[in-house]
């Protein structure tokens, strides 16, 4: 098989990005952790009807639970219907788990989910320790931004 995002031989495959995160967020850390789904909400996903603008991860009673992420209902499933809103269970090992709420606790810090993808045929989320931006951090990514699309613009011009 020569594309690698197919089957179950081991690539990824993106399906869903949170890009509002990296704009409000400072992204500490990453973790790459699994999920607990029904069989209509592994469909839903990978056909990308997942919204996670809002979303966030709480640890209680020493598991991680993905709140205000929205999984849409697969339209074909007739029977097994899932409710869209419902809380998701995150899957990390217990020492990963401890070391979060650490983190957590201390620093302040907020874990937001910041990918879903596919790895070897099942659903993973990429969650981030992240603290939260201050309005003048904000500022300085959008003119860092504009500095950038102004120089690229420069760039095009001069190469013709």
């Amino acid at each position: 098989m020569a594309d690698k995002e197919k089957g179950a031989g081991g690539g990824t495959k993106q399906i869903a990005a949170n890009r509002k995160a990296y704009f409000n967020y400072e992204v500490e850390d990453k973790f790459e952790c699994g999920i607990a789904l029904l069989g209509s909400e592994v469909k839903s996903l990978k056909d990308g009807r997942v919204s996670f603008p809002d979303g966030w991860a709480e640890i209680s009673d020493g598991e991680i639970w993905l709140r205000q992420c929205t999984i849409s209902e697969y339209p074909f499933s007739a029977l097994f219907k899932h409710n869209p809103e419902r809380p998701k269970k995150l899957l990390l090992h217990k020492q990963e788990i401890k070391r979060l709420a650490r983190r957590v606790d201390e620093k302040g810090c907020t874990l937001i989910p910041l990918s879903f993808y596919l790895k070897a045929g099942r659903v993973k989320v990429e969650l981030g320790v992240c603290k939260g931006k201050k309005q003048f951090d904000k500022r300085a990514a959008i003119r860092e931004r504009d500095l950038e699309r102004e120089t690229a613009r420069e760039f095009r011009k001069r190469a013709y």
